[in-house]
């Protein structure tokens, strides 16, 4: 049977910002994101909303369930589709993560 993949979940003390490969927007900057640390995928930050440029996102249709960490909606700028995701209905034991943003592969530190 597959073993369930392993969690981590820590507020990070350090500063950490999001720009946009293209064009050098900064669409997240926050000094209060945690960092998730999931098996088979590389670390991800999720950032406050009120620390992320939601003003420059769209809401995609895209949606996908996760079972170790809830339902997810996406987010998109301009041409970049599904550039960012929040987990809005988190799991049990997932809920500091409800609403918080996190981003793919434009994440920077």
């Amino acid at each position: 049977m597959p073993q369930a993949p392993r969690i981590e979940l820590h507020p990070v003390s350090q500063r950490v910002q999001v720009q946009v490969q293209v064009g050098g927007k900064l669409l997240a900057d926050s000094s209060q994101a945690f960092e998730l640390r999931e098996t088979g995928y590389p670390p991800r930050h999720y950032f406050p909303r009120e620390d992320v440029r939601m003003d420059l996102l769209t809401t995609s249709e895209t949606t996908t369930h996760c079972p170790f960490k809830g339902s997810t909606v996406y987010f998109s700028l301009g041409e970049n589709k599904d550039i960012a995701w929040s987990y809005e209905q988190p799991i049990e034991g997932m809920e500091v993560i409800v609403g918080r943003v996190a981003f793919g592969e434009e994440e920077n530190e």
